[in-house]
């Protein structure tokens, strides 16, 4: 796993708090910014996130119910609304991955209660015994 994706998944799992992460997106460029809220975006899939997940992941973000991203990820079919979160203008970018941090979480947290409790071989589900995090730094 390359440095950001290390960062991506502790934040999801609370092993680097959301401050921050914060902290660490907004010393980002725009292009920078721009992937790393695509990214995000395709963790959430993988890790079968749904729009059930909305309220808990805006809840754990800490973002208000009315704020644009909060509003498509509850909309309905998330493969709809996530283009539509990845696309909001610069402005909204750090609301937008506060709520996909979140929602990542939400996700692998019930992924990882179904298909991982026995055990895995998923790099991002051993970063708190520092298993996998080897190429983090190249």
């Amino acid at each position: 796993m390359n440095r950001r994706v290390v960062i991506l998944n502790e934040l999801a799992q609370g092993i680097r708090p959301l401050a921050a992460g914060v902290g660490w997106f907004e010393e980002l460029t725009d292009t920078e910014q721009f992937e790393v809220v695509r990214d995000l975006a395709g963790f959430c899939i993988q890790a079968r996130a749904t729009s059930e997940d909305g309220p808990e992941s805006i809840r754990r973000a800490g973002i208000r119910p009315t704020h644009t991203p909060a509003v498509l990820v509850t909309r309905g079919r998330l493969t709809e609304q996530l283009p539509k979160i990845i696309n909001l203008p610069p402005d909204e970018r750090v609301k937008a991955f506060r709520l996909l941090v979140a929602l990542l979480g939400v996700a692998d947290d019930r992924r990882r209660r179904r298909f991982c409790a026995d055990g895995c071989g998923h790099a991002w589900h051993h970063l708190r015994t520092g298993a996998g995090t080897e190429t983090a730094t190249t």
